[in-house]
């Protein structure tokens, strides 16, 4: 058997990376020569086309919260196996982000996101005709493996084809983007399934889909300042995580995407369940209904990367987690308007935190961006996946004061990063380090 070492130094396998060794056009240039300006048409096409990429990636991935009660019904399955229809999603996304990150340092950026919207998208009409709960697991599994071609190289795309001084904004915009998609594919396929049915509303959701991806294609500029680089072996590849990792303010903005997603998920996955039982006894609609307060985690993004640009990353980034928690607290009253409104600061303070970590990891990271960008997700989406099904063992233990207790400990850890992250940027601003 051959060494690790020899493993890690041999050509790479095929679907991390190409197996030439030389660069691919275009020539290397100098960003400052071609970033994308604020107010151009690029930029505005740019905004756009990414806009449909985070729309369609998140109405995707989401798409199965809110029918989780009938897949329970249906399919005969506990709420914690019921919630492996969104688990296992972003629990295989999370590690093809990892491969998608490396290989788009090989391939067109654009062309890698289009082919993974497609893909995902006719999946996800195959979900929708799966005859039985392990083959919606399979294909669900597919589309999170295929789904990570489009957010790690998003961000890359962004930190490289942007100009500094507007990329929280553009970031912000992108987020907004994902904020939506997660809305109107909760939003949208709640009401399609109370009308329809749950296979119904999927399908459809999936011709949307292809539609926006069509949209991308035709919107989004190809990448000027890309260097494309073939025949990048796996301990390249090592060499250039291992270089993110130890960048000492890297690691914090990934674990804060790890535990804010985390109770997010949580919150949603739950939430469901609490409100379709006695005493609220919501129907679909209603339930849908809710997932209008993505609404304000679109603003909320956008908003929170402007800001940051302006007042500094690591102030947001504790007001983002401070919101959370003051809305998980609110979610543990009985009377229903305080529940709302604590949904809606759970969602304000998400995306804001997830609007600036997100921004942060691309302008922090020295080179390689889309391996940064990939490490970022891998926690992110792992944050989703295992502590969204954790979330389901606090709430049929101890109910939605126990899940509620679970998520208030993500986030006081989360805070605890956030302001470790400030003083580093307040450090880095006094000494002009490493991007903070």
């Amino acid at each position: 058997m051959a060494s690790p070492t020899a493993l890690l130094s041999a050509p790479p396998v095929p679907s991390c990376a190409p197996a030439q060794a030389k660069p691919v056009a275009p020539a290397e240039t100098s960003p400052a020569d071609a970033w994308t300006e604020p107010g151009t048409g690029a930029y505005r096409r740019i905004s756009a086309a990414l806009f449909l990429a985070g729309f369609s990636t998140f109405s995707l991935i989401y798409a199965v919260q809110p029918l989780l009660p009938g897949l329970v019904g249906e399919f005969h399955i506990s709420p914690s196996v019921g919630s492996l229809a969104l688990s296992v999603t972003t629990g295989f996304l999370a590690f093809s982000i990892l491969c998608a990150g490396a290989f788009s340092e090989a391939v067109s950026r654009r062309g890698l996101m289009f082919a993974s919207m497609m893909g995902a998208a006719l999946l996800h009409i195959g979900s929708a005709l799966a005859p039985t709960w392990y083959g919606v697991l399979v294909l669900r599994a597919l589309e999170g493996v295929l789904l990570g071609g489009v957010p790690a190289v998003a961000m890359a795309y962004l930190a490289e084809e942007i100009h500094p001084r507007a990329l929280g904004a553009a970031m912000g915009l992108y987020v907004g983007g994902t904020a939506f998609g997660g809305m109107m594919g909760r939003v949208g396929i709640g009401i399609l399934a109370e009308f329809a049915s749950w296979r119904a509303a999927l399908g459809i959701l999936g011709i949307v889909d292809l539609v926006a991806a069509l949209g991308f294609f035709a919107l989004l500029p190809a990448s000027r300042n890309a260097v494309r680089r073939s025949g990048v072996t796996l301990l390249q590849h090592r060499d250039a995580w291992l270089k993110h990792l130890r960048n000492p303010g890297l690691p914090p903005l990934f674990a804060t995407g790890f535990l804010v997603l985390g109770a997010y998920v949580s919150t949603f996955n739950y939430l469901t369940f609490r409100l379709t039982a006695a005493p609220y006894g919501f129907g679909q609609g209603q339930i849908s209904a809710i997932f209008t307060v993505f609404l304000f985690g679109v603003i909320a993004s956008t908003a929170a990367g402007s800001l940051a640009d302006r007042l500094g990353r690591g102030p947001v980034l504790i007001v983002g987690v401070l919101t959370m928690a003051a809305g998980t607290a609110l979610t543990c009253l009985a009377a229903l308007p305080g529940i709302f409104a604590g949904i809606v600061a759970v969602t304000v303070g998400f995306f804001i935190a997830h609007a600036v970590a997100s921004g942060w990891v691309g302008r922090m990271a020295q080179g390689s961006k889309g391996h940064a960008s990939s490490l970022y997700l891998l926690a992110y989406y792992l944050g989703s996946s295992l502590m969204g099904s954790a979330g389901g063992w606090f709430w049929s233990a101890g109910g939605w004061s126990a899940l509620a207790g679970f998520n208030a400990g993500l986030l006081a850890a989360a805070l605890a990063l956030a302001l470790r992250l400030q003083a580093m940027e307040g450090a880095g601003g006094r000494q002009g380090e490493n991007g903070l």
